[in-house]
């Protein structure tokens, strides 16, 4: 019960309080992986899988390590587990990002739309229409979703305090490091390889979640067919399920770094507009809600 009690009132501070808006961890994290990357990803250097393997346990064991030693400290171990969670969520900041997006669209000021979707996506947002930008907000709130809210509650439960501390950094190390090109395609081999581990099991739950909180038959079939042609083992069901819940089409072409990728499609129904933003993230709230329930009602009959 204690457990159940941990996660909701990490979920309740980041609901409230939302991310940190100054020092936050993730920041001063990020700068620490940017120096183990220049010194072990040197011109000289790459092409070295090992390098990533050490540089990725120099940046998250010792950390994890230490939130696993400060959680058992006598008295206020329960609270640095909770102020500890509450850290690794990005569940407020989710809708702060993706709202006025949709709010923009809505107000049809399709520049301030692009602006504003540009920063939460990698792909380039300057041509996109009013449905290629929607189609970006809503895959990154189902996308982001699984990986900062559900995922992180997920290790949260399995494994307290280290387990979120060794996820969350292990995500952030992927979105620094687990692209596929000439830079990081060696060093950044064991980043993405140890997210991709760390989010199988969460991001199946999620689809499950998406599935059973909207269109199911619809979500589950989507998952079923059109998960595998996805490039990504984790976000194709997460997307596959999310646009099948939502009755939106999700996937197609779309610019990264200058280059052209054609995704398949995912869902089945029309493109997707602002509307179809507030949808999916408040199929994320609810999902949320669904395993604070489950968890809470899981840690009643336990005790």
């Amino acid at each position: 019960m204690s457990l159940a009690l941990s996660c909701l009132a990490g979920v309740a501070l980041d609901a409230l309080l939302g991310e940190p808006k100054r020092a936050h961890p993730l920041v001063a994290f990020g700068r620490l992986a940017d120096r183990l990357e220049r010194h072990f990803n040197g011109p000289e250097a790459r092409g070295w899988r090992s390098h990533g393997v050490t540089a990725w346990c120099l940046a998250v064991l010792p950390l994890t390590g230490l939130a696993w030693l400060l959680s058992l400290l006598p008295g206020i171990g329960w609270l640095v587990e909770i102020v500890l969670l509450y850290l690794a969520l990005g569940l407020r900041s989710l809708g702060e990002h993706l709202l006025p997006v949709a709010r923009a669209l809505r107000l049809g000021d399709l520049p301030e739309a692009r602006r504003r979707v540009g920063y939460i996506v990698s792909r380039d947002t300057s041509t996109l229409d009013e449905a290629g930008v929607a189609r970006a907000t809503t895959e990154s709130a189902l996308e982001n979703g699984s990986d900062a809210v559900f995922a992180t509650l997920f290790w949260f439960v399995i494994a307290g305090a280290p387990g979120v501390v060794l996820y969350r950094l292990s995500n952030t190390l992927d979105a620094m490091w687990g692209y596929r090109n000439e830079r990081f395609e060696r060093f950044g081999w064991a980043a993405a390889r140890i997210d991709d581990a760390l989010n199988y099991l969460p991001a199946r739950l999620v689809a499950l979640t998406y599935a059973l909180l909207g269109r199911t038959r619809q979500a589950l079939r989507c998952w079923r067919a059109q998960a595998p042609s996805w490039d990504s083992p984790n976000a194709g069901p997460v997307m596959a399920a999310g646009a099948g819940a939502l009755g939106v089409v999700l996937g197609g072409p779309a610019i990264y770094h200058g280059e052209l990728h054609t995704r398949p499609p995912l869902g089945e129904g029309e493109p997707p507009r602002a509307g179809d933003i507030e949808r999916a993230l408040d199929l994320v709230w609810s999902g949320v809600g669904v395993w604070l329930v489950v968890l809470l009602i899981g840690g009643w009959l336990h005790a």
